[in-house]
């Protein structure tokens, strides 16, 4: 597979790297906490509840305001075992599904564990994070694809039936591994989202939306990127669910101005991934800015944290983090940690090299971050 080699990288390129890293994790959790406010709601009940214009601001979920899903705690994981699969590299076992899966499965630990224990001590930092302990409406088929360590393939995917959002919603982080090229960005989305959801539709869609992430984070349009997910997809067999919802939503851009029922008619009133996959991307394509097009993704009848953390992570790998609402930031669950893993993936693929040797110049990366 590509490789990212630190001597191309300049100091003005490794900071907008950081930036749209930054941008994509904190856009992804700041969505996915907006549209926590409106979960289980039908759009009648949210403008019933805050107003015509809908969920407009973050409202408490889970006993506080800014609280995130199981979308951003996956996702956390998916970057700490794409870090972890770049320190392994050079050790001869390099094999990033298997990096991701261990990952993903130290995040199902924490749903079945009240906390952080002596087990966790001498595997990487992240699993210590106490708040990411808490159980925040996980798709069934990440939990029960995740409940043994046998490891979902292509060939033999977990839940072979499952076409939700589960897997789609941890795969923005894929992406954002820009010195790889697209295609095997998408291999390693699909083969990733196979561990728990086996539906061609549920796989394709994580693939479609890494390498659109991956457009964006290397500076490229929306328009442009959606395209190149297209043409990757249609190489592979069942593709025609998503890649036809993907059409749909470049189309509806101009069907008129934005409103609730054309974002509810691209499927986001359904917990299908190539649905929610289509309204998020055409949101991020007419959104006027983040706040405008958030709140017109997470005002809906379906799962409104689903799709604001795809719209908040396209537009966040689209113009950094500085696009992103300051006040919005400020309440979000977890913000110290998102940053701290954003700022740890950039520097392991920017300066990786320098990093995996316990030195004075990187004390303790080695610890973070473990080979075994």
């Amino acid at each position: 597979m590509a490789t990212t080699a630190a001597a191309v990288w300049g100091r003005a390129e490794q900071q907008d790297f950081r930036a749209r890293v930054r941008g994509c994790l904190l856009g992804g959790a700041v969505g996915d906490a907006l549209g926590a406010g409106a979960d289980g709601l039908t759009l009648a009940q949210t403008r019933e509840a805050h107003g015509p214009d809908g969920l407009t601001e973050p409202v408490p979920a889970f006993g506080r305001r800014g609280a995130v899903t199981a979308a951003t705690q996956m996702s956390l994981f998916t970057v700490d075992g794409l870090i972890r699969s770049h320190v392994r590299r050079d050790t001869g076992a390099w094999h990033p599904p298997t990096d991701v899966h261990r990952a993903h499965l130290r995040w199902a630990a924490t749903q079945r564990d009240w906390g952080p224990d002596e087990r966790r001590k001498d595997n990487g930092w992240l699993a210590r994070e106490e708040w990411l302990y808490a159980r925040r409406n996980p798709s069934r088929a990440c939990l029960t694809g995740l409940g043994d360590e046998l490891l979902g393939t292509l060939d033999k995917p977990k839940n072979p039936g499952s076409a939700d959002s589960g897997a789609l919603v941890r795969s923005a982080p894929f992406g954002l591994l820009v010195g790889w090229e697209p295609q095997l960005v998408c291999q390693l989305a699909v083969e990733c989202a196979a561990q728990t959801h086996g539906a061609p539709a549920a796989t394709l869609a994580a693939g479609a939306l890494a390498v659109t992430v991956h457009g964006l984070a290397r500076g490229g349009s929306v328009e442009a990127a959606v395209a190149r997910a297209g043409e990757l997809l249609a190489e592979r067999p069942g593709h025609e669910p998503v890649t036809e919802a993907l059409t749909a939503a470049l189309g509806a851009v101009r069907d008129g101005a934005p409103d609730a029922e054309r974002v509810a008619g691209l499927g986001a009133d359904e917990d299908r991934a190539e649905g929610q996959l289509a309204a998020a991307v055409y949101c991020a394509l007419v959104g006027e800015d983040v706040r405008h097009g958030l709140r017109l993704a997470v005002n809906h009848d379906g799962p409104s944290s689903v799709t604001g953390a795809l719209t908040g992570a396209l537009l966040g790998a689209l113009h950094g983090e500085t696009a992103l609402p300051p006040a919005w930031l400020a309440e979000l669950e977890g913000r110290a940690t998102v940053l701290e893993l954003a700022d740890d993936f950039s520097m392991e693929m920017t300066q990786g090299a320098a990093l995996h040797s316990a030195t004075e110049a990187s004390p303790g990366w080695l610890a973070r971050y473990p080979r075994g």
